[in-house]
């Protein structure tokens, strides 16, 4: 449940060639709802104009079949916002449809750019307009500035960003999709059985349209889709690589395959650890709903202990954890989890939840199983303590917020109210997936930032009150 209390990133999607790509699109968006609950927007191409529409809240309130009957095309590419820079308005919610001089052209990101304000304020002193308050338009403009100057103006306007994005763009006549050199955030190519190519930010999003994963597009690369096929091209050369672990804890699908690994085995082999690091005795493990279930049923395996779903969440309230405002989350929670008492009433119980951010949250689920007649309550984290702030796309940049930054884990302990609490080593955590452990961002956990982070922007050092403080 990730305490309710921080937020990802955004999903996106691409599809060349195919008559009905407007609906696919609506299908991928809607397979990735997880990754953003703000805004949600869908561009297309009929090969020689753009046309968009986007709004505010999940993909089928946004898309009506009207709506959707309306963009024609062949092309389409399809976002899903949750703000990590920019407040949650209107005209921040993506694809952005802009007219340039090279034309038109639509852009989805996922993930956050370090240097946009700094990007932001020198095309500012030199005139420019911008009409978002989001990093994603600093792309817009670079693209636009090296448009008449170089022979591949996206990959100049590429080599000017630091942090993480995975970016589909849709011209008149193709898509341009890339990848950072670190990797923070997944991409994948996939092709559907009638041979149209298509990206997107997880492997759910082809599944969704009985598409054949391909491949992951590679860290610092382009890849085209037109009707010439698809094309490679490098911007970069490859970092790191500095994939997030937060995706496996939290973020992703779990039939999502992603970073070499198929993310609900690799919750499992948490729970799994979790239980060989902190064994307890008690009648039950109890899965936090629903992020925690996977992590749970591993702990239950691992040791020996029923499985039982002592809280049912309600289905209709949505992803609480990516609501824009504490206040909306809160209430959300309140809403989405409740105990059974019949269950949990003079029972041992084993809690397990992906992560803890404040801690608010889950101090109030702990004290309504409490309320509802646990005697025991152990809580067992499938990660280690967040201490450190994301710069990369993951809306907790400010460490003073965190319940572990300045707490010890008993302190953390005896504030949440329960009997015992472990949180997941990091070297624990790190066993559970494929690729070698200097593979992964762990920032969050350790505190050790992959590139230079001296003057990261914030989710809201674009708007324009912050912009006046930059200068």
């Amino acid at each position: 449940m990730i305490d309710n209390e921080t937020r990802h990133k955004c999903g996106v999607f691409g599809i060349w060639g195919s008559p009905e790509a407007a609906h696919q699109a609506y299908t991928a968006l809607y397979a990735q709802q997880h990754r953003g609950q703000e805004s949600a927007g869908i561009a297309v191409s009929d090969g020689r104009r753009l046309d968009a529409h986007v709004g505010m809240g999940l993909v089928a309130e946004v898309f009506s079949p009207k709506v959707l009957a309306q963009l024609r095309g062949r092309a389409a590419i399809g976002h899903n916002r949750y703000s990590t820079t920019g407040s949650n308005r209107a005209c921040n919610a993506q694809p952005l449809l802009r007219d340039y001089i090279g034309g038109q052209v639509a852009l989805g990101h996922n993930g956050n750019l370090i240097n946009a304000d700094l990007l932001r304020y020198q095309y500012e002193q030199r005139g420019h307009i911008f009409h978002t308050t989001t990093d994603t338009e600093v792309i817009i403009h670079l693209l636009a500035a090296h448009q008449t100057s170089k022979a591949d103006p996206l990959v100049e306007a590429l080599q000017h960003l630091q942090g993480a994005y995975c970016l589909v763009f849709l011209f008149a006549d193709r898509i341009e999709a890339a990848r950072d050199p670190w990797g923070w955030r997944p991409l994948v190519l996939g092709q559907t059985a009638e041979g149209h190519w298509c990206v997107a930010s997880e492997t759910v999003a082809l599944d969704a349209l009985g598409a054949r994963f391909e491949r992951e597009v590679e860290r610092g690369e382009i890849v085209t889709l037109s009707d010439a096929g698809v094309r490679s091209r490098r911007f970069a050369e490859a970092q790191g690589p500095a994939l997030c672990i937060f995706e496996h804890v939290y973020f992703a699908n779990p039939s999502t395959h992603l970073f070499g690994d198929t993310v609900q085995i690799v919750r499992e082999r948490l729970g799994h650890a979790l239980a060989a690091e902190a064994p307890v005795e008690a009648d039950f493990v109890v899965p936090m709903p629903d992020s925690g279930r996977s992590a749970a049923w591993g702990y239950a395996m691992g040791s020996g202990i029923p499985y039982r779903e002592g809280i049912v969440p309600n289905r209709y309230v949505g992803r609480t954890f990516i609501r824009p405002e504490q206040d909306e989350r809160d209430a959300a929670v309140q809403l989405k989890l409740n105990v059974i008492s019949d269950i949990v009433k003079g029972k041992r119980l084993i809690v397990v939840d992906d992560s803890i951010v404040r801690g608010t949250t889950t101090r109030g689920k702990m004290e309504q199983l409490r309320r509802a007649g646990a005697s025991e309550i152990h809580l067992r984290i499938s990660c280690p303590p967040i201490r450190d702030a994301c710069y990369f796309g993951i809306d907790f940049p400010d460490p003073a917020t965190l319940v572990a930054r300045d707490r010890t884990i008993e302190q953390v302990r005896e504030y949440l109210g329960v009997d015992s609490l472990h949180y997941l080593s990091l070297e624990g955590m790190l066993s559970c997936v494929s690729h070698p452990a200097g593979h992964y961002c762990t920032a969050c956990f350790s505190g050790c930032y992959p590139i230079n982070v001296t003057h990261p922007v914030s989710k809201l050092s674009l708007e324009p009150q912050q912009l006046r403080m930059f200068s």
